[in-house]
């Protein structure tokens, strides 16, 4: 799949996976929709990305927990901004790491806003586009934490699992299209995470990746691009990837 010229829709494009992502794709020559809160942060994503070759960028604010916003936001899309042909759902958050019964209910309504009902109005919004016009790729971000649950992180595991599931119903439903649905589900990544997770804290933050090399934004970008160019009647329906130090969620080895 050649991706000159076509329209790629990154949500949470302003840092981390997303931004990588943005990157990726302007390699490309890609026409880049970057939508994110922090519209400041995406302006600068947006020059960086016009030095890597993006064929043009559109920008807007967006939270996806407001779905009047996002319906709001693609219904008002410029002419030649409509037909999304790579949407990658990159858009959510960890809060907190604490047993549910000690868990803060506000870190639960932002994960369970963002990840999840985030994740479904912004694929409400854009892939009926794509049905109609019989041509276009859905790339989900999962994790590893979808698959097998860790201790204390039994709410944002929840998401991740509701990801998968809604990755794979999704696959099913456009079943007789074109449409292609992928999730790439990362292990351990150094961005931003880990200091969202713990609300600012840098020394908790950095402790998290001590002794293990990471894996980057620019290697799960690397897999999200390898999944939109495969041939179009090939479907990559999920990618697990980590760092060699790691087995799963809590199985880990550091130097």
């Amino acid at each position: 799949m050649k991706l000159q010229g076509k329209i790629v829709f990154v949500t949470g494009a302003s840092a981390g996976i997303g931004a990588a992502t943005a990157m990726a794709f302007a390699g490309e020559g890609a026409k880049l929709l970057l939508a994110a809160r922090r519209v400041e942060k995406l302006a600068e994503i947006a020059d960086e990305a016009r030095k890597y070759g993006a064929q043009d960028i559109h920008t807007f604010a967006l939270d996806v927990r407001d779905n009047d916003a996002v319906v709001a936001a693609i219904a008002a899309l410029p002419e030649g901004w409509r037909e999304i042909e790579v949407l990658v759902n990159n858009a959510g958050l960890s809060r907190g790491l604490e047993k549910v019964y000690e868990g803060k209910i506000s870190d639960w309504d932002e994960m369970i806003d963002t990840n999840v009902k985030g994740l479904l109005y912004v694929t409400r919004a854009v892939v009926p586009g794509m049905v109609e016009r019989k041509s276009g790729h859905v790339i989900n971000l999962g994790s590893i934490a979808g698959h097998i649950t860790y201790p204390n992180g039994a709410v944002y595991c929840a998401t991740k699992a509701a990801e998968k599931a809604i990755n794979d119903g999704l696959r099913q439903d456009v079943l007789g299209t074109p449409i292609r649905v992928t999730s790439v589900d990362p292990g351990m990544v150094q961005t931003d995470f880990s200091l969202v997770r713990f609300h600012g804290d840098e020394d908790r933050a950095g402790n998290v990746y001590k002794g293990v090399k990471a894996l980057t934004a620019e290697d799960i970008a690397d897999v999200i691009l390898w999944a939109a160019t495969r041939p179009a009647h090939v479907n990559i329906a999920d990618v697990v990837l980590t760092p060699v130090q790691q087995a799963n969620p809590y199985m880990l080895v550091r130097d």
